[in-house]
């Protein structure tokens, strides 16, 4: 089983934009799946294509103590799942997948994988002829012939809808689960569902890493507080909430904030920490996201049944799910 370690420095250059920066290092333990989570323009796919052999940088580059910093991609041992999947017009979907077999010794057979990934009737078609999800399939294919040492994944699943992008994700979550991994995306659902570790980015560099758990419900800053889906509020904006944590023996300082995830706040008519007015209620799926408004500040909430829009109600803050960030 192999493990995969990258410190990694580049510098990219566009015309008429800034230059930015890749400076960051992660480890990925033999069979884990590292999920690289952040924002549009955060250095994501660079970072996972410099770390691939696409751009010349900085630093190292190692499989099992295996320097690979200086090798060109397909002499790396990494499976490469692109976006926009990447697939040949011209090659049917089995030449497709035969085709990085050229560069390597041990491979698994086309045919099998396709079936193995539901797509073994589409194996003579074409590219052109194929749904998203089928293409993205046949690109997992791909990546899987040549028996990669580490797969790496730039954002598979995000052009596709919802119910293929449920089903494939599902599919790869049994895939990963006995695969080295990094999966690069800035969707917060899938990040949860396939990693074993999260390493959220901004502006080129890492900027927390741990167990999905830990980054969800202990964010290390108000940025990953709000990209994880939690509120964070500004303490000095809250007499209320600052009040629940000094109660605690927690006294806030300037600039402190709490993290809180709405699916830990709780409504109620009758009782709780914070009078608060109901200024929003938005459907999701099988529940709803109430946004309620006190001391000038606002967090959000689900619920099962919703109260409208104007309403007065109370809001319990459960003092384990405050996190201070």
């Amino acid at each position: 089983m192999t493990g995969l370690h990258a410190d990694v420095r580049a510098t990219f250059t566009a015309d008429g934009a800034e230059a930015f920066t890749v400076d960051a290092a992660f480890d990925v333990d033999p069979d884990e799946s590292l999920v690289i989570l952040g924002p549009s323009g955060s250095g994501k796919t660079l970072l996972l294509e410099t770390v691939a052999g696409f751009h010349p940088h900085e630093g190292v580059v190692t499989a099992d103590d295996r320097r690979l910093s200086d090798r060109p991609p397909e002499k790396r041992g990494f499976g490469f799942v692109f976006q926009d999947y990447a697939l040949f017009p011209h090659m049917t979907v089995r030449k497709n997948v035969e085709y990085g077999t050229r560069y390597h010794e041990e491979t698994r057979d086309a045919g099998a994988l396709l079936s193995e990934l539901g797509v073994g009737h589409l194996a003579e078609r074409y590219p052109p002829t194929l749904s998203g999800g089928e293409k993205q399939r046949v690109a997992l294919a791909r990546a899987l012939a040549i028996r990669p040492e580490v797969m790496l994944l730039d954002e598979p699943l995000a052009a596709l809808d919802v119910p293929t992008r449920q089903a494939l994700r599902d599919d790869l979550a049994d895939v990963l689960a006995d695969v080295t991994a990094v999966y690069v995306t800035h969707n917060r659902t899938t990040a949860r569902a396939i990693a074993d570790r999260i390493a959220v980015m901004r502006d080129g560099e890492i900027v927390q890493q741990g167990t999905p758990e830990a980054v969800f419900e202990r964010p290390a800053s108000p940025m990953v507080a709000e990209f994880t889906g939690a509120n964070a509020v500004d303490l000095s904006a809250s007499p209320s909430l600052r009040a629940l944590l000094d109660g605690e023996g927690e006294v806030a300082e300037e600039g402190d904030h709490v993290a809180v995830r709405p699916e830990a706040v709780a409504i109620d008519e009758a009782e709780g920490d914070v009078r608060a007015t109901v200024e929003r209620v938005l459907r999701e799926d099988a529940t709803s996201r109430v946004a309620l408004s006190f001391d000038g500040v606002t967090v959000d909430a689900f619920s099962n049944r919703p109260p409208d829009v104007g309403d007065e109600v109370w809001v319990s803050f459960p003092r384990g799910a405050l996190h201070r960030c």
